[in-house]
């Protein structure tokens, strides 16, 4: 069967992960336990974030679109993954498709730009402690998140353009368990080499420049707790950045195994263990991480639980305990 347009197709196949029934239960309760876990998680952080006066900083801005970042990126993949176990489908339409190629390069990107941004504010802590609240106004901060978005888009919109003018043959079942571009490349009766020139381009705007601005902000932080001391704001500055490198680390390490697994590896199993690291595990671990090695946060959270706890009082005062 020759090349048709992608237009032309009305789904594709997606293979997922065993096909095994008696794992089919297993599966769908782990992944949507871990779903349920990462959403509920970051909402935690967001709203800990909006109620608490002491978090309006600019670490903590950052951190919330970091945590709305993270829900997006697990809900374009991981809801029509659990469709399909649910319903015993392997099918996902044409547009269906598009659309998680454009939300998983979106969100993913996003995430990257992102711990960038929260690297560049550790530095100016920690390195012009002085300075800090003036370079980091508010407007300074919405504006780095309204970059960082922006490119996010371009990222996911050039991805997108690229993907629609593919032509397949009569193969359209991907590896998977959601559409992933490169898997879409592998699938293609296009010459891919503009393809992937452009996506070499974008992934070292959107990956190693990044990775590389992290890693300057720390050299200079490290440079600067050897040529002076740690107290003050300086110290509490610095015990945040313990947090942000684990996430960072975690973050980037996935996207390498990613890349290593689909880009080397012959096991379809690999690319894909490596891929619910990345996309799943990932995004669930970051409020963990923040929130147990974060004293704010906890006070912040303790605040929240205790109007929990004190509210019903407060609807329900004839219900208290007479003496």
């Amino acid at each position: 069967m020759g090349p048709h347009n992608l237009t032309s197709v009305l789904e594709f196949i997606l293979l997922g992960f065993s096909e095994d029934p008696d794992l089919q239960p297993i599966l769908f309760g782990l992944f949507l336990s871990m779903y349920l876990v990462t959403v509920l998680g970051n909402l935690v952080i967001i709203l800990v974030v909006i109620s608490d006066s002491h978090l309006h900083t600019p670490m903590y801005f950052f951190l919330s679109h970091l945590s709305l970042s993270d829900i997006g990126f697990s809900t374009t993949t991981v809801p029509k993954m659990l469709v399909n176990i649910h319903t015993h489908s392997k099918s996902i339409t044409y547009v269906g498709c598009l659309t998680q190629v454009y939300f998983f390069l979106l969100f993913g990107c996003l995430d990257s730009v992102l711990l960038a941004v929260m690297a560049y504010d550790r530095l100016v802590a920690i390195c012009h402690p002085l300075h800090y609240p003036v370079t980091m106004s508010p407007h300074l901060c919405g504006l780095l998140v309204l970059v960082s978005f922006s490119f996010s888009l371009l990222n996911a919109q050039v991805h997108c353009i690229m993907a629609s003018q593919l032509a397949f043959c009569s193969d359209v079942e991907i590896p998977h368990f959601f559409c992933d571009f490169p898997q879409l490349l592998k699938l293609t009766c296009s010459d891919t080499s503009t393809n992937n020139i452009v996506i070499v381009i974008l992934g070292i705007i959107f990956g190693f420049v990044p990775i590389t601005g992290i890693c300057f902000s720390y050299y200079k932080v490290v440079l600067s707790l050897l040529t002076g001391s740690l107290s003050g704001g300086r110290y509490k500055a610095f015990s945040t950045c313990g947090s942000h490198l684990m996430v960072v680390g975690l973050y980037y390490g996935a996207g390498l195994g990613v890349y290593l697994s689909s880009s080397f590896s012959v096991s379809s199993r690999d690319s894909l263990v490596a891929s619910v690291i990345y996309t799943m595990v990932t995004p669930m671990l970051n409020p963990f991480i923040y929130s147990l090695r974060n004293k704010d946060i906890k006070r912040g959270l303790q605040k929240i639980v205790s109007r929990i706890l004190i509210l019903p009082s407060y609807l329900f005062p004839e219900n208290k305990i007479e003496h």
